[in-house]
């Protein structure tokens, strides 16, 4: 993702010696008994721009904690300050300091850490302190010569948990946000309810039309000082009215009280580009395609029977020469084509077992202009593309294009260029921000589908074809997982594609601890999903997209930047509508949160034993190559076992026999479900545990159940697993053997227990042209073509902000491979083909499958290992014949998996060699190499880079 620049509220110095300044400051009243004529006068607005932190944190209405990363001495009487908005200071009280409580650390133990902790009392109820919040919260000092000797701006967004969500029947219990229809004394009303307790005011305004010059019918809200919640009741049907929110607030960004429009965060419908919130009925059947209520949802026996398949909604069909309607390129609508090549494809996994299509964030996107006349697709013309971006290097200067080449489409003129050239990425770089391209990690409103791949954005056509594609794929036979994003959102403060921060400034967004600044480790503006109603969005949305839409399970980006507990909540609610909800997602350990350090995390290693699962760095890495972060020659040095590494070697390759080992032992912990307590003999012959095997100074094995693990090698980061490969692989080596290298890669998840999770077009040989993050390059680099024309490798150097510094080597290996990395559409078939039997066999057998630690303890062993194990073999035997053991097949009593990393034929030496033969599918392949595989007198015959499934 692209990172933004962090952005300050309260600028960057720790602290500022401020002068006094001409404005009458007056004492809260119950306070103190009179107002104290010794302290200076104050001018808030000067205050405010001049306090450069927000180091107070005001926790509970009693507690308030100072925090500095440096000494900090304040001899001072310390005061919180306040301001109606008049211009002045006019609300003050004066704090008492008091011991730092450890019990109150303990539940924020981000501040614990810090040098300096001061700790002070607030006498102030309840009722006064709701008051005091709806201005600018500050907490100053004076010296001796009555000027402002210390300020800082106040935290105090866990105040408001307290003070509204922490009684029985508060803002938290309440389950009527946004616009909702009911039925009173036999007539209908739709009631508006916003959860805004810092806001002066709020007023709905309800529009007839999405548009800027409709006349608004405006109706105050009432506020409940009790939970903070604003709401109004209209009666009478308005059934896809449109409105907005207008609220007086005071906005730290700002700096002042302003009125802000807005639209609900409980939004459910949208006008074009996300202007107006619409009111709908998700239940009214005019949202509803034919069927929708009676359609049945194929299920899964057990979760670890799942198989998931990553796909982009634009990508599926973008480039799609087979749909019925050319309109539907790209939409919801091209998954209930019925003939398309993307269709047919879907099929055929099907068949062989794939049962889960996962959607990338689909939810509506702040950064695709959802108006397609003022955005450009492939399929555009340079004419319309100079009309909407005439500073773009085809429209002007020494590189403009002809005026007989205007009607030319963006996609002719690209595949006109030399593919070694520069010249696609820096087109495609140029219109990016006006193209109909992006991943979708970019948050806008959580709960309403994305309106740019709809047919038509205004309103509930995103609602019916969203829920056509849902219905589609389920009759497929897929059940459908959606891609969640609920670690940041777009924008924050009073950017356009803002919400959240609009409403409660502060609240919603995760903020530092010394500067204020919103902390943007995962990309963006991070969301503070630790307190409550930021954590009660994150729940209510996740029904709405599973009762509603039918969604059968979640992938949670960025997971571990929310809490455990959160994630555990929001499964029971899900499960309440879905009882076989699947939840997954990224466990990764870093940023502001890493290390436990504001909560505990949904981390790789937290989640362990929850049936939560997480994405696995350790068998990704092992297979793939490690190092993504790299660049140059250090990417080519970076090889895994399935391009080399201990075997076959590039030029570049060093000793790397310990190196070798290690990875070794880390695939067969990946083998086991990356289980922590797995029994195996390590490459030195040692007996240990999965935990034991280290992944830098982390253990390799993490889980506690089969559940915890989603094994993968490819997904939409970085660069593909072809790409990935070519990087890595020696110059010599045949197509042929290049294509073999990439079902090797893709037979480890597939054979592993867990659940395998699979790039959409990884089975095609899919290209990014070495792209290592293709987020918002558009169809030219994201392409996956169905009809195994192209893998779209070489069609340009990627683009030169993420991967300039890899361009020598790019063209060092597109010229030293002399073709042999170029592909036809034999090799894409053939890896397709591989693929669908490698699918097959796992589907084939609950042996690939096992439900629990303890049936892998015993089932699952690894029969080259230690010490004198036969170079860059790995031989994982299943079996379903152990002692006071479940039978699980009745058609097997063993399977023999031999993974065959070397780039020649081996003979897998073995002892026990009764009874077995090659995999009936095996059996049945076209690939002489896999039906070569037999069993000798001596062991197992086992093609170069194969991997050879028997059976007894």
């Amino acid at each position: 993702m692209n990172i933004a620049p962090t952005r300050r509220f309260f600028g960057k110095s720790k602290s500022v010696s401020i002068p006094a300044f001409t404005v009458t400051l007056s004492l809260l009243s119950g306070c103190l008994a009179e107002p104290d004529s010794s302290l200076p006068q104050l001018d808030s607005q000067q205050l405010i721009t001049q306090t450069q932190t927000a180091q107070a944190h005001w926790l509970t209405s009693e507690n308030l904690l100072l925090v500095a990363e440096t000494s900090l001495a304040i001899e001072t009487d310390i005061y919180l300050a306040t301001s109606s908005g008049t211009g002045n200071l006019d609300n003050l009280v004066k704090l008492s300091k008091r011991q730092v409580d450890d019990d109150l650390l303990d539940n924020f133990p981000h501040l614990a850490s810090f040098d300096t902790l001061l700790s002070y009392r607030v006498d102030l109820t309840n009722a006064e302190i709701k008051e005091f919040v709806k201005g600018p919260v500050y907490l100053v000092s004076f010296d001796e010569q009555q000027q402002v000797a210390f300020s800082t701006a106040v935290q105090f967004g866990f105040l408001l948990d307290e003070l509204y969500t922490r009684a029985v029947n508060d803002a938290d219990e309440y389950q009527q946000f946004g616009a909702t229809h009911g039925i009173e004394h036999g007539k209908p009303y739709v009631q508006f309810s916003l959860w805004a307790p810092t806001a002066k005011s709020v007023a709905v305004n309800l529009y007839q039309q999405a548009d800027s010059s409709a006349q608004a019918q405006q109706l105050q809200m009432v506020e409940d000082k009790n939970s903070g919640i604003w709401s109004a009741r209209l009666p009478g049907e308005y059934h896809e009215t449109y409105y907005q929110y207008t609220l007086s607030t005071y906005h730290p960004e700002a700096g002042k009280i302003v009125e802000i429009t807005t639209t609900d965060p409980y939004s459910l419908s949208l006008s074009t580009n996300s202007v107006y919130s619409q009111i709908i009925d998700l239940n009214a059947a005019k949202t509803m395609p034919e069927g929708w209520s009676e359609h049945l949802v194929p299920e899964v026996e057990n979760i670890e029977d799942n198989v998931f398949y990553e796909t982009h909604i634009g990508d599926f069909s973008a480039h799609e020469k087979n749909l019925s309607n050319p309109a539907f390129s790209g939409k919801y609508k091209a998954f209930t084509e019925k003939n398309s090549d993307g269709i047919r494809h879907f099929k055929e996994l099907q068949k062989a077992g794939l049962n889960n299509i996962h959607l990338l964030p689909a939810f509506d996107i702040g950064t695709v202009n959802e108006d397609p006349d003022l955005r450009v697709s492939l399929a555009d013309t340079v004419a319309k593309l100079c009309q909407l971006k005439p500073e773009h290097s085809w429209c002007t200067g020494e590189a403009k294009l002809g005026q007989e080449r205007s009607q030319e489409t963006l996609l002719s003129v690209l595949q006109s260029f030399d593919p070694r050239s520069a010249n696609a990425q820096q087109a495609v770089s140029e219109w990016r921000d006006i193209d109909d391209y992006n991943w979708g990690y970019d948050p806008f409103h959580y709960t309403v589908p994305e309106g740019s791949y709809a047919t038509d954005p205004m309103g509930v056509t995103r609602i019916i074809e969203f829920r056509e594609m849902v219905q589609s794929l389920h009759q497929l036979g897929f059940r459908v997982i959606m891609d969640v994003v609920y670690n940041h959102t777009h924008k924050a403060g009073l950017e356009t594609t803002s919400v959240l921060d609009k409403i409660v400034p502060n609240y919603y967004q995760r903020l530092n601890p010394i500067s204020g600044a919103i902390e943007q480790s995962t990309c963006c503006d991070n969301t503070a999903t630790e307190r409550a109603m930021m954590a009660k969005l994150m729940v209510d949305s996740l029904v709405v997209w599973s009762r509603d839409y039918k969604i059968d399970g979640f992938r949670f980006d960025l997971m571990g930047h929310q809490p455990k507990d959160l994630m555990l909540e929001a499964r029971e609610a899900v499960q309440v509508v879905d009882p076989d909800t699947y939840f997954y997602g990224e466990g990764w350990n870093f940023g502001e949160v890493a290390n436990n350090q504001r909560f505990v995390q949904a981390s790789q290693l937290e989640l362990a034993g929850t049936e939560i699962g997480t994405f696995s760095d350790r068998l990704r890495d092992a297979v793939r190559g490690g190092a993504f972060n790299a660049s140059g020659d250090d990417i080519r040095k970076a090889q895994g076992i399935g391009n080399g590494l201990g075997t076959y070697g590039n030029e570049l390759t060093t000793d790397s026999h310990d190196q070798f080992n290690n990875a070794m032992d880390q695939i067969r912990v990946g083998l086991a479900a990356n289980l922590a307590t797995f029994p195996l003999t390590n490459s030195a012959g040692k007996q240990v545990q999965g935990k034991d095997i280290l992944y830098g100074d982390q253990p390799t094995g993490y889980a506690l159940d089969p559940a915890d693990t989603i094994n993968y090698v490819s997904k939409h980061d970085n660069q593909t697993l072809w790409d990935n490969n070519q990087y890595r692989l020696p110059y010599d080596m045949s197509t042929e053997d290049r294509v073999r290298t990439q079902i090797l890669s893709l037979a480890y998840p597939l054979m592993a227990q867990g659940i395998p999770f699979i790039h959409m077009g990884s089975e095609l040989l899919r290209s990014k042209a070495f792209l290592r993050d293709s987020y918002d390059y558009g169809d030219w680099f994201n392409q996956v073509d169905f009809s195994m024309q192209t893998n779209n490798y070489n069609v340009g150097l990627p683009p030169a902000e993420k991967d300039q510094q890899n361009w020598s080597l790019i063209g060092d290996l597109l010229s030293r491979n002399e073709g042999r990395d170029l592909v036809k559409e034999k090799h894409i078939r053939w890896s397709k083909q591989r693929f669908i039997e490698y699918l097959s066999i796992r589907m084939s057998s609950p042996l690939f499958r096992l439900t629990n630690a303890e049936d892998i303890h015993q089932r699952v062993s690894f029969e080259n290992a230690g010490a004198d194990q036969q170079p860059g073999i790995i031989a994982m035997k299943l079996s379903d014949s152990i002692d006071a053991g479940t039978d699980l097949d009745a058609k097997v009593n063993d399977i023999l998996v031999i993974f065959n990393n070397q780039a020649e034929a081996v003979n897998f030496a073995y002892a026990d060699l009764a009874g077995w033969q090659l995999h009936p599918v095996q059996q049945q392949s076209d690939d002489a190499l896999i039906k070569a595989s037999r069993v000798t007198k001596t062991g197992f015959d086992i093609g170069k880079l194969t991997v050879a499934v028997f059976v007894r």
